[in-house]
């Protein structure tokens, strides 16, 4: 994405220097039909191009003109060229600029279209992690191996009973094959509950480095959105990155940010947090 965004800023630099270096063309000035007749008549016009009814040329002065003839098949036109014939003035009938010809003038326009495009694009990938149209990927951040095994049981203090029982969830993550013998499973998840600051976030880290798995983390609030939706889908993201990393840890922070009572928002049923 970057490499096209480059180009297409390449390209707009390079259209802006053609058009800064190119030499300008003169103003053309616009002469009425009747002043035209006048005007070859007095021998003051060096050449004429008709294009449909639109008729281009210059005077002897140097000084160009642009006329809007009469309407296509007017007998005018054969009397314009046959006062053009008898006093020698050069000039021809061209036919319509063609498609390509059309499609090079809109050339820097669609440039610009295109660069617009790609701005949008770049920012669109910025605020959506990385992606653009990822509003139903999940948000979910892995740490890196480094970070969290640096963490462990022994960075908690003041909970031993908590600890007792998260070391059974621990020796089951490192030693899975001897619980599945004797027919155990491991809970589908532990809540933590407590106030703010009393180390929630510490323990489940905790958790993830004394078994050495990975461990995502992310916010309740992360699944909601103004898209009905978006929160379900991303809840689905999620867990699908954590099986293909499993046996690990999801860390849900602020889950009471979509866990409340069915109906009680103003959307009823089909609130976004209810649909999550």
């Amino acid at each position: 994405m970057r490499s096209i965004l480059f180009l297409l800023v390449l390209v707009m630099v390079g259209l802006l220097i053609m058009q800064a270096f190119r030499p300008e063309q003169p103003q053309a000035a616009d002469v009425p039909f009747s002043l035209l007749f006048t005007r070859i008549q007095e021998g003051k016009v060096g050449e004429v191009v008709i294009q449909n009814t639109r008729i281009e040329g210059s005077f002897t002065s140097g000084e160009r003109f642009v006329v809007q003839g009469p309407p296509e098949g007017s007998p005018l036109y054969a009397d314009l060229a046959r006062a053009m014939d008898e006093r020698g003035v050069p000039f021809r009938f061209q036919a319509p600029s063609g498609v390509v010809q059309f499609l090079m003038s809109l050339l820097p326009f669609l440039l610009m279209m295109l660069l617009l495009a790609g701005l949008w694009m770049f920012m669109m990938r910025r605020a959506q992690g990385g992606s653009a149209f990822t509003f139903g990927q999940s948000r979910a951040k892995l740490v890196p191996n480094k970070e969290f095994t640096k963490v462990t049981f022994k960075d908690v203090a003041g909970i031993d009973e908590v600890l007792d029982e998260l070391k059974e969830v621990v020796d089951y993550l490192k030693n899975p094959g001897r619980f599945v013998r004797l027919g155990a499973k491991i809970p589908k998840g532990i809540l933590l509950v407590g106030p703010p600051g009393t180390g929630k976030t510490l323990l489940a880290r905790a958790i993830a480095g004394e078994a050495g798995v990975p461990f995502f983390s992310i916010s309740g609030s992360d699944f909601v959105e103004m898209f009905v939706g978006v929160g379900a889908s991303r809840v689905r993201d999620m867990f699908q990155k954590a099986k293909a990393s499993a046996p690990c840890i999801v860390f849900i922070d602020e889950i009471d940010a979509v866990g409340r009572k069915r109906g009680a928002g103003l959307g009823g049923g089909h609130d976004e947090r209810e649909q999550t």
